[in-house]
């Protein structure tokens, strides 16, 4: 049986960037997959462009729209917490610049299902013989970043802030979307960490069930909305979660 795929797309004023086509392309090359937009209370003409997208695949593209914005991580909580409750077996989320694009989203699909996990993280790592095109600052910035969420993960995961990322479904990712994250641009790392940890009636991930994908291609796209504010903020917030996840530790040991 095809497992029913759909990748959540956060949209905060993304009116003039959205490739159409592109996602056009990605719903048309698997018929068991579908996307969700979440308009993230966008002030230009992207809802706009979303509810064109899905009039042209009716059932195929939804869009969910936020009265105000609230957060590239609540809107891919949002958005994904949705997608399960309509069905859903795989789940991930995209930039909606598509610096990921379209084939190597196909390809982390295939990932999933040939190494039988149950989440797959695309990583940038520029090796010879990719396309890894990233600003120098951010590059850097993020190898501490880096650091800082295998310290707190207690994993020695590469990159945790590439924007792509699939899920199956399993009683650990529907009990981590279950609360507000604490951080809004360090939530994936929230993410990985409650994955881990479990909840009361949730067991966490082995984590031979996660695996990182170097991607073969990503590009950094001029407009992105992280600044070096929203960088150091980040990583500031990283030892909140790490104290928010030694609490969660201590309540499955003792609870």
């Amino acid at each position: 049986m095809t497992e029913s795929v759909t990748w959540v797309v956060p949209c905060y004023n993304e009116g003039d960037r959205l490739d159409g086509g592109a996602f056009l392309s990605l719903v048309d090359s698997d018929r068991g997959l579908s996307l969700l937009f979440v308009d993230d209370g966008s002030h230009d003409h992207t809802r706009g462009r979303l509810e064109e997208l899905a009039g042209e695949r009716s059932g195929r593209i939804r869009v969910l729209s936020l009265p105000t914005n609230q957060g590239k991580a609540e809107a891919v909580r949002t958005g994904l917490r949705d997608a399960l409750r309509e069905g859903a077996s795989v789940v991930g989320y995209l930039d909606a610049d598509l610096a990921t694009p379209v084939a190597e989203a196909r390809r982390l699909r295939r990932v999933l299902a040939e190494r039988d996990v149950d989440v797959v993280l695309a990583s940038r790592v520029a090796l010879l013989g990719r396309t890894i095109e990233r600003h120098v600052l951010r590059h850097y910035s993020g190898r501490v970043f880096a650091t800082l969420a295998s310290l707190a993960l207690e994993l020695p995961v590469y990159d945790t802030q590439c924007g792509a990322k699939l899920f199956r479904r399993t009683a650990a990712l529907e009990a981590a979307l279950g609360q507000p994250f604490l951080s809004r641009w360090a939530f994936d790392v929230e993410l990985i960490g409650r994955l881990l940890v479990g909840a009361a009636g949730a067991p966490g991930l082995d984590p031979c069930r996660i695996v990182e994908e170097p991607l073969l291609v990503w590009r950094d796209v001029p407009g992105s909305k992280l600044r070096l504010g929203h960088m150091l903020r980040a990583a500031a917030d990283v030892g909140r979660i790490a104290w928010d996840l030694r609490s969660r530790r201590r309540a499955r040991q003792f609870g």
